[in-house]
């Protein structure tokens, strides 16, 4: 494995996070960074003192690694990506793994394995769970799907590396997985983590519209539900949901355009009891 090369593309808060967890403890002989804004990637590489270098294009990248991780915002973005991959015919892709861990539609999944096996690559189907401090830390929960052979190539990067925990599809079936199985889990896990969030949401703004105020309420989260929902409310509290950029979530984007993310739905249902958005004007 020490000879392996590694080429990492998309550097969101997800992917900076998990790109210098590769950087700093992945078996990989190489990594290769490549972002559709170079300047980012150039950053990036700095940050990792010399662990990494960038390309300047997709072809470039891939050309020059073994296993190539993407995760980007959404599925026009992997079909952009794919393509322009595919579209280079003096890439010889017969020995290289794609690993995808942005979230997309099964079907997207589905397409995109099909469209690198046509070309002799493997492709396995990867969403992560896990906000980007998850991230930094090397605590996300990983969720591969795809053929066994290509889902070997990509674990070394995955727990005491990238993640905590991975949840591979394939275990215990002794069979190559659906890849779209994962994107499927991934849906299902984000539409409990939206209730929750939304709950939450409407929890602490109870919490400030009665009087009582979010300090009890945090103390009490805190004690009953330590991990990753009481941090949610720090992000809420903090007003870190608005202050800093974060991956983008629909529901605030008309509010806080690139800016809004899922910890945002505290902020409209501020809105929606009417305060302001952003909560640290009212201090």
């Amino acid at each position: 494995m020490s000879g392996i090369r590694v080429a990492w593309i998309g550097l969101g808060n997800i992917g900076r996070g998990m790109s210098t967890n590769i950087a700093q403890k992945g078996p990989q002989s190489s990594l290769i960074l490549f972002n559709r804004t170079t300047a980012r990637a150039t950053a990036h590489a700095e940050s990792l003192n010399g662990r990494a270098i960038v390309a300047t294009s997709l072809p470039e990248a891939v050309q020059n690694a073994d296993v190539i991780f993407t995760c980007v915002g959404d599925d026009p973005a992997i079909d952009a990506i794919t393509n322009t991959i595919l579209a280079d015919q003096t890439i010889d892709l017969s020995s290289k793994t794609f690993v995808d861990c942005s979230t997309v539609h099964p079907d997207t999944s589905r397409r995109t394995e099909a469209a690198y096996a046509a070309r002799g690559a493997a492709f396995v189907a990867c969403p992560v769970f896990g906000a980007p401090n998850m991230a930094d830390a090397g605590q996300l929960i990983v969720v591969p799907a795809g053929k066994q052979s290509a889902i070997a190539k990509a674990k070394p990067f995955f727990e005491g590396v990238t993640a905590r925990s991975t949840i591979d599809l394939s275990d215990g079936t002794g069979a190559d997985i659906d890849v779209g199985k994962a994107s499927t889990l991934k849906v299902l896990g984000n539409t409990f983590i939206l209730n929750t969030v939304g709950v939450l949401a409407e929890t602490v703004v109870a919490a400030e519209s009665t009087g009582l105020g979010v300090g009890p309420l945090k103390q009490w989260l805190d004690l009953f539900a330590p991990g990753p929902f009481a941090k949610y409310a720090d992000r809420m509290i903090s007003g870190d949901y608005y202050q800093r950029e974060e991956p983008l979530f629909a529901d605030v984007k008309a509010e806080r355009g690139e800016k809004g993310d899922i910890a945002g739905v505290y902020g409209a249902a501020r809105k929606a009891a009417g305060m302001k958005f952003e909560n640290q004007d009212d201090k």
